[in-house]
């Protein structure tokens, strides 16, 4: 019963893994439009990366730590 807790926070990476192909794909569209601003993007896009990765790992950690360190286990 306690893995179904896990698994249902490693499901946590779902969403990230969706906001980081929206955003790269709207970066992308944004150079082909301007190309002469990809550098001014860099900076944001890497930022939103790092957030929303950010994110995914947490939910991982989340789902380790309820497999392995659950308080709750011998009660």
């Amino acid at each position: 019963m306690d893995l179904i807790g896990a698994g249902l926070a490693a499901l946590g990476v779902i969403g990230p893994g969706i906001g980081i192909g929206i955003l790269t794909g709207l970066t992308n569209q944004a150079i082909g439009r301007n190309p002469d601003a990809s550098g001014k993007m860099f900076v944001p896009f890497i930022l939103g990366a790092a957030f929303a990765e950010g994110l995914g790992v947490l939910a991982v950690v989340v789902g380790l730590l309820v497999i392995f360190a659950n308080p709750f286990v011998g009660a």
